[in-house]
């Protein structure tokens, strides 16, 4: 809690008739609009951050009950869904690549309502990410339940150090450290424990003789002993190509196996994570036997809908799919909402839909022209109103001594380069020798954006002594494409500044120097989807423009790359940015 000046000094009359001293570290002293903090001359001190989503669509299109939700059902850049259950509780991951803590894992005990309860991935001799671009780092997470042993396993590719897995018996709680697997190759590995308390390994990896055209890749399996958590026996390919090898698919990737009535089903994707992007269905009668692929292929996809259509949702697949105690069978898989499909900065998110059966027993989540949609029903089920949809407002005043699930790093945990304990109520930031372009751990602490249109703001305390230093607000896609809004100093006078980074250059696109006093300084980033506008204020004082019209497709996929969504959040750093 922030107090008031008059709080503060009836507080400090108080200690002073009591004879009690102020130490040099107390956060607050009398008479002075800036708290006294922890010295530190290198450190920002940020007071608040919010974040409030405001979406036409949201405002547009109320859910017309209680039983509706919208999709995505995990909005912002969740990409990579996979589920499982223990009969009770629904598990769901997504991928992180090259951010900390890795691997959100949500909670439902009814598929509408999710929660984060935490990561798998949280802590650094689990994931090693020193060196990695943004997009690298762990690919494709995949979560079983095993009830033989009663056990939870998750499965990745860090691309730095291969495919390993990671297991607990409470998923509420910690994971356990990686256990390598040296004869799994490729990416993209999950687990299936069949019937009869065996376990396979199905992945992504290269044909038998090699690959004969770009993209061409191949589905293999190899038995797992949970016994002694390690592979059995060899490799064998399931799948060439994909559906149809005499197409040529490309990419076939994210493999999935089930046993349902009898039958083996292995779902993939196929065609690459962009517009392309398609899930199949292959059936067979054990698990590494011959895989008959479904002859109305495929079981998801909007690849070949009309791009002019309103509304679009593009590059869906990547499916898992999971049967509620009731019977009925429901999907989750990665799309994207591109504005006038053209671009977004929220990456590929998490939506979710029905199953449906085809006449010879495939499942199948769209066919022919369906459109996915954005509000769906799941009778018999009722929204929780605590849990955020749509549009929604968060605010973190700092006030816990742990960052919220909200809450990201790069490449590690950013030990020593904050604090929320130092001065109690503020993150302290501090202005490291790292820039953001650099693959490093650079002084950022961000969170996902989760809609098109939006509104970010934040208070600090902060001075630069040096031409150096700066501290802010940052738009991360990757390292060559970001915007910072930072105080700094320019020509020995203190500026606020907004940049925009690429890979070989930074341009500054406004600035305007400012008088240092003892107050905060609050920053403002407000998006309408295709531009950012930036904004400051000194203290109390009413928001200043200092640019607009700033394009915003800059930090989208469609021009970035990579598989992240653009992230945002508090940075500091004592370095200037260097291009080799």
């Amino acid at each position: 809690m922030k107090l008031t000046n008059l709080n503060q000094t009836l507080i400090l009359l108080i200690f002073a008739l009591s004879g009690i001293v102020f130490s040099n570290s107390c956060k607050l002293i009398a008479n002075s609009d800036q708290p006294k903090f922890v010295s530190d001359s290198l450190v920002a001190h940020f007071d608040y951050f919010t974040y409030k989503g405001d979406d036409d669509f949201y405002k547009e299109n109320p859910l017309p009950g209680d039983d509706y939700y919208y999709n995505p059902i995990i909005p912002g850049w969740y990409s990579d869904p996979s589920i499982c259950t223990n009969g009770k509780d629904y598990f769901l991951v997504t991928s992180t690549f090259s951010y900390f803590p890795g691997v959100p894992i949500f909670q439902s005990t009814d598929l509408m309502n999710w929660k984060q309860i935490g990561h798998v991935l949280n802590r650094p001799e689990q994931l090693p990410l020193e060196g990695q671009g943004v997009s690298r780092g762990i690919f494709a997470p995949a979560i079983s339940y095993n009830p033989y042993n009663n056990t939870y396993y998750m499965i990745t590719t860090n691309m730095q150090g291969g495919n390993f897995l990671v297991k607990t018996s409470d998923p509420f709680g910690d994971w356990s450290d990686p256990i390598w697997l040296r004869d799994v190759h490729g990416i993209d590995p999950s687990l299936f424990f069949d019937d009869d308390g065996k376990a396979y390994i199905v992945n992504n990896d290269e044909p038998d003789g090699g690959s004969t055209y770009q993209g061409h890749r191949a589905i293999r399996g190899i038995e797992y002993d949970v016994e002694t958590d390690k592979t059995v026996g060899e490799s064998i390919m399931l799948v060439n190509g994909g559906v149809d090898l005499s197409e040529k698919p490309i990419w076939i990737e994210g493999p999935h196996m089930y046993k349902i009535n009898g039958n083996y089903y292995l779902m993939c994707a196929e065609g690459g994570t962009s517009v392309n992007h398609r899930e199949v269905i292959f059936k067979g009668t054990a698990p590494f036997g011959e895989y008959k692929p479904w002859d109305e292929n495929p079981m998801l996809t909007q690849k070949h809908l009309n791009p002019e259509r309103d509304l679009p949702i593009t590059c869906a697949g990547h499916a898992d799919i999971i049967q509620k105690d009731n019977g009925q069978w429901w999907s989750v898989f990665l799309a994207c909402r591109p504005i006038d499909n053209k671009f977004e900065n929220l990456g590929r998110e998490t939506f979710m839909m029905p199953v449906r059966w085809s006449k010879d027993a495939y499942p199948y989540i769209t066919k022919g022209d369906e459109l996915i949609p954005r509000i769906i029903r799941m009778e018999g089920v009722k929204r929780d109103l605590s849990i955020t949809f749509g549009n929604f407002e968060k605010k973190d005043e700092f006030n816990a001594p742990t960052l919220g699930m909200d809450w990201l790093t790069l490449r590690g945990n950013a030990a020593g380069l904050y604090s929320l304990t130092n001065d109690p109520g503020y993150l302290n930031l501090k202005c490291t020798d790292v820039a953001a372009n650099e693959l490093k751990v650079p002084a950022f602490i961000g969170r996902r954006l989760q809609h098109h249109k939006f509104e970010s703001t934040t208070a600090m305390y902060y001075s630069p002594n040096s031409d150096t230093e700066s501290a802010g607000m940052l738009l991360m896609k990757n390292e060559q494409h970001q915007y910072l809004m930072v105080v700094e100093k320019v020509d020995n006078q203190a500026a606020i500044s907004v940049k925009k980074v690429g890979a070989t250059n930074v341009d500054v696109l406004g600035s305007e120097p400012i008088i240092p006093r003892e107050e905060k300084i609050r920053l403002k980033i407000a998006s309408n989807g295709d531009e950012f506008s930036f904004y400051y204020a000194l203290g109390d004082k009413d928001w200043k423009l200092l640019t607009d019209k700033v394009d915003a497709s800059y930090l989208s996929t469609a021009r970035a790359g990579g598989f992240t969504g653009t992230t945002i959040g508090m940075y500091a750093s004592a370095k200037e940015f260097s291009f080799d």
